[in-house]
């Protein structure tokens, strides 16, 4: 399955985090930005977040005022079967960049704002499976634009572009 990368996000730290038109991708996250509490987010197996557009979407229609960034994610997306995004998945960015779905994202009360009644709790995977941010790992670094595609990849693919990466 594939679909497009909507929007790229930064932060000098905190939410929301604003729009950039391309990044580097490297094994600690995207260049240019940062996180304020490292305890719990940031580091080699929370270096990339991702979120679907046609979540925010469905989100908004509940009455959230949620939009691509608000929430923390570095890579928006479009256009992948949100549920298959799951830990150990593996997620091609562009043509180049290897992501690993390590693990579901908690949500914290710095998102508060972004939910109607602050409830922030909409975007808990126990709360509401299928809802979640997901963070990575990222495997093969590189630089990802918007509009760049995305795709769902098998372990067979995933090792093919491993291995195209370090040759």
């Amino acid at each position: 399955m594939s679909g497009r990368i909507v929007q790229i996000s930064v932060s000098r730290g905190g939410v929301p985090k604003t729009t950039i038109e391309q990044a580097h991708v490297t094994a600690l996250g995207l260049e240019g930005d940062a996180h304020r509490d490292r305890e719990h987010h940031g580091g080699p197996e929370r270096a990339v977040c991702l979120y679907a557009l046609e979540a925010i979407a469905s989100l908004r229609a509940e009455g959230h005022d949620i939009v691509p960034g608000a929430i923390g994610e570095n890579v928006t997306v479009e256009g992948l079967d949100w549920s298959a995004v799951v830990p150990e998945c593996h997620v091609l960015l562009g043509d180049t960049v290897l992501l690993q779905v390590t693990r579901y994202t908690s949500p914290c009360v710095n998102i508060t704002r972004a939910f109607k009644d602050g409830d922030f709790s909409r975007v808990s995977q126990k709360r509401h499976p299928g809802w979640s941010r997901v963070y990575a790992r990222v495997l093969t670094p590189g630089t990802i634009r918007q509009g760049d595609p995305v795709r769902l990849l098998d372990d067979v693919e995933a090792a093919e572009v491993t291995a195209a990466a370090s040759r």
